[in-house]
């Protein structure tokens, strides 16, 4: 041991509280922090998103109360084609503490960059009508939008996605990062459209989404042969196998060159990932990505015009351990991220 160094070690450090960070990179993030050599404790007071703070006033208040991210849940599974459950999703992301506040490979810690908030959850009419509940979705996500604010929800099932975009891509369709084990394009089932399987065929159609700035990553198991309108409408689709043939690199790079420097819209699903991993979830797929994999992919979009993006399909009862939610919590902190680093770039506005 250096006698030298470890005295100027002692000089700095050996009185310091954990709260005494010097370094400019680090010292930011801590003075948001601590008050003293106290932080929050991550077990205590009520849960919201992220630790965000509360406001279910927004939705109702003009301009948003000044938010640029708004944090939604959207409690809502009446779309699922086998285990339902989603609908809990939102409140076990909310029970996932300590995520942030700043992301190590990103550099990024958002709350001192944006104003975010957790707003609370889509006001539903009726927990019965799968209708209904879409055009309430669609509703509030309007307002988001209309008054300049980003939008980050949790579902619920992958249905939800298709309304928030046609409030996303109501001015100019959007392109998508869209990361899942199913493509979900396939069309209308026993009289409705309204289904997490399909829900970026119906996006395509009304226009609010481009296929041609649309890569779809993870993508595996029996319902390959659903996928027809991925390929007929221009969509990039990569297989989880493939994600393995290529190498991560080549994925990173495929997906920056679809969606080049226009707004885009990331999605999501839980089920993306391996079950090993998340097996809190409707329609698990074994051989899925890994969550390193899932953010690096995610964490390579730093720069780029993200103007909205989702987390879905969390089924908190299938996860025995929680993982499920913890994955889910981190992706939503990384995309949380993203829009921040869009925002101060001046971009970012859906």
């Amino acid at each position: 041991m250096d006698n030298e160094k470890l005295e100027r070690l002692r000089a700095r450090y050996a009185g310091a509280s954990g709260a005494d960070i010097r370094d400019p990179r680090f010292a930011k993030v801590a003075a948001g922090q601590f008050s003293g050599d106290k932080r929050k404790w991550p077990f205590s007071g009520v849960p919201t998103f992220l630790s965000a703070p509360y406001q279910p006033e927004a939705l109702a208040t003009p301009g948003l109360g000044g938010l640029d991210v708004a944090l939604i849940g959207v409690p809502m599974d009446l779309g699922v084609t086998n285990r339902a459950g989603a609908r809990l999703g939102p409140r076990a992301v909310r029970a996932v503490e300590r995520m942030g506040p700043m992301d190590h490979v990103l550099g990024t810690a958002p709350f001192g960059m944006i104003r975010a908030a957790d707003i609370g959850d889509v006001p539903f009419r009726s927990r019965y009508s799968l209708e209904s509940c879409h055009e309430d979705i669609e509703a509030a996500f309007r307002t988001i939008v209309e008054e300049g604010v980003s939008p980050l929800a949790i579902g619920g099932d992958h249905s939800i996605t298709y309304s928030i975009m046609k409030a996303v891509g109501a001015k100019r369709p959007v392109g998508m990062v869209h990361i899942d084990a199913h493509c979900d394009t396939s069309g209308a089932y026993e009289g409705s459209k309204f289904h997490h399987g399909g829900p970026f065929r119906q996006a395509v159609l009304d226009g609010v989404l481009d296929p041609a700035r649309t890569i779809q990553i993870g993508i595996r198991g029996g319902a390959e042969y659903l996928w027809e309108f991925s390929y007929e409408s221009g969509m990039t689709v990569i297989h989880a196998n493939e994600v393995d043939d290529l190498g991560l690199g080549a994925v990173i790079a495929k997906a920056l060159a679809v969606i080049g420097d226009g707004p885009t819209y990331v999605s999501f699903d839980v089920d993306s990932l391996d079950p090993g991993f998340a097996p809190g979830t409707g329609t698990p797929e074994v051989g899925g990505l890994t969550p390193r994999e899932a953010l690096a992919i995610l964490r390579a979009l730093k720069g780029r015009d993200i103007v909205a993006a989702d987390v879905v399909e969390v089924a908190p009862q299938y996860d025995a351990t929680s993982n499920t939610a913890q994955c889910a919590a981190q992706v939503l902190f990384t995309e949380l991220c993203l829009i921040a680093e869009a925002r101060a770039a001046g971009k970012g506005r859906p």
